[in-house]
């Protein structure tokens, strides 16, 4: 499933993951960091560079992003990152 005008959000996978950077590569990081409900697989694309959405793809089917749905989502996401 693509998010192309939809969000990307972390799952609680991802945050588990981000403890980890070192396992997780510089660009898989990145990615995880900046998907926060807000941004869309173009804004992603517009920061990183077009192979980021391979990437995007493999994360979500490693249950490490999914499609944001509604805008509460991204406010929960931005409440975990301030520790809420």
């Amino acid at each position: 499933m693509e998010c192309s005008n939809q969000r990307y959000v972390k799952t609680s996978r991802a945050w588990d993951a981000l403890t980890w950077p070192d396992r997780l590569g510089r660009q898989t990081h990145t990615v995880l960091l900046l998907a926060n409900g807000r941004r869309s697989e173009q804004e992603l694309v517009g920061l990183l560079g077009n192979d980021v959405k391979e990437l995007l793809q493999r994360l979500q089917q490693e249950g490490l992003l999914q499609c944001a749905t509604t805008g509460a989502t991204a406010e929960t996401d931005d409440d975990a990152v301030a520790g809420a």
